[in-house]
């Protein structure tokens, strides 16, 4: 039997038997799209956060107070930490490997306007920061230093904190009641979308305001400092801890109380984070491939018991058990590769449906990821499950004695 005979007769045979056709190729659809959908999920939200941290300055170096741990910083967990002082942000100014330095404190206070009010997450932080993080406003100005030392009430609002407490009212030399005083509002920030580095719904103002008037303490709650591009990341790093174990009178390392880490390395982390989930759920969905193949293995052996008879008579016409074999053998990849193509498809159209959905409704800025290798891993695995859980039904019926097959009742 010629190859493209062996074609056209699996052809037929499927097309004879519908019904059992679509359920065979029900498991390894539902795998392929799995597989696609989840790739192209986790290449995209991998995506999504490397943008995330790009926007928001991927040069920086942050230091938090406390005792570097494998967990949070002190702060996240709400214990106060009274470390950082601006006596560091002075020694961190000199340091030639960094070009700009920003202490943070950070707050969340009831915002009022009117009759509207609301619990609102503040920072405080100096003019420099804007650059440094790649802050852009849509109406207004930034403050200034001079605002800062001056102790000036004046805030920076996130769009869409703005449009809860103002609707379609112009914010800018408005005021917002924040504690016991009264901010002007100076700019309005663009907006970002929903994410990790959204300022969105915050606000910002001079750090002499937030740390003095509003929570009316003398340290800070961070750091931040941008690297100067001639210098490496790591040397800046050690540098920067070197500075601060001086300031802190710190010579054991183990004793240090600060944490100093980089936004290359969070990346780097998230990374790793993101890939190993991805292919840890992949393999999950590639599960269902496995059963799909298991079951199109079960129906070929009903096939071959179905078409014991028809086996006989091939074999009563001169057919061989490399024949029979490589027809059964074809059927069974036909098969899986039809199915692999419409999970291809399935997989494709739940990707671009996740896609609006969270881009439209749930307001991220969701980068549409469709990676080639979920494709062609895909492909792949279809025509190899094909070939593994056809080889078995094949050789029974390719060994099957002609004669006995033609008395087959």
């Amino acid at each position: 039997m010629q190859f493209n005979d062996a074609i056209r007769s699996s052809l037929r045979g499927l097309r004879q038997n519908k019904i059992r056709t679509t359920l065979t190729m029900l498991g390894i659809i539902i795998g392929v799209s799995s597989v696609i959908l989840i790739m192209s999920i986790g290449r995209s939200a991998e995506r999504y956060i490397i943008d995330q941290v790009q926007s928001f300055g991927s040069n920086l170096i942050s230091v938090n107070p406390g005792a570097p741990t494998k967990g949070a910083p002190a702060i996240a967990q709400g214990i106060v930490i009274k470390t950082l002082v601006q006596r560091d942000v002075d020694s961190l100014e000199r340091e030639p490997s960094i070009v700009s330095v920003a202490a943070r404190v950070s707050g969340q206070s009831r915002f009022s306007y009117g009759n509207t009010s609301k619990s609102v997450v503040w920072h405080a932080m100096p003019p420099n920061v804007f650059s440094m993080f790649n802050i852009e406003l849509s109406r207004g100005q930034y403050y200034t230093e001079a605002d800062s030392q001056a102790y000036n009430k004046v805030i920076i609002l996130g769009q869409e904190l703005a449009n809860d407490l103002f609707g379609n009212a112009d914010p800018i030399g408005r005021s917002v009641r924040v504690k016991d005083f009264n901010f002007r509002v100076v700019g309005i920030m663009k907006p970002k979308g929903a994410g990790i580095f959204s300022f969105d719904e915050s606000a910002i103002l001079p750090l002499t305001v937030g740390q003095k008037q509003l929570l009316g303490i003398d340290y800070y709650q961070e750091i931040h400092a941008e690297i100067d591009p001639v210098y490496d990341a790591s040397f800046v790093k050690s540098r920067i801890t070197s500075i601060l174990r001086q300031n802190h009178r710190i010579t054991d390392p183990s004793k240090d109380d600060f944490m100093v880490a980089s936004m290359e390395e969070a990346l780097s982390i998230i990374q790793n984070v993101t890939s190993a989930l991805t292919v840890f759920l992949s393999a999950i969905a590639a599960i269902s491939l496995v059963v799909g193949g298991i079951g199109i293995m079960n129906i070929m052996l009903v096939s071959v018991v179905e078409r014991t008879r028809e086996i006989g008579l091939r074999k009563a016409l001169g057919a061989t058990e490399a024949d029979i074999l490589r027809q059964f053998l074809v059927e069974s990849v036909i098969l899986t590769s039809i199915g692999g193509a419409i999970g291809i498809t399935a997989g494709a159209f739940f990707t671009i449906a996740t896609y609006f959905g969270v881009t439209y409704i749930a307001k991220f800025a969701w980068p549409l990821q469709f990676p080639l290798s979920a494709v062609i891993i895909a492909v792949t695995v279809s025509v190899l499950t094909g070939l593994v859980f056809g080889v078995y039904p094949a050789r029974q019926a390719a060994r099957k004695n002609p004669i006995d097959a033609l008395r087959y009742e």
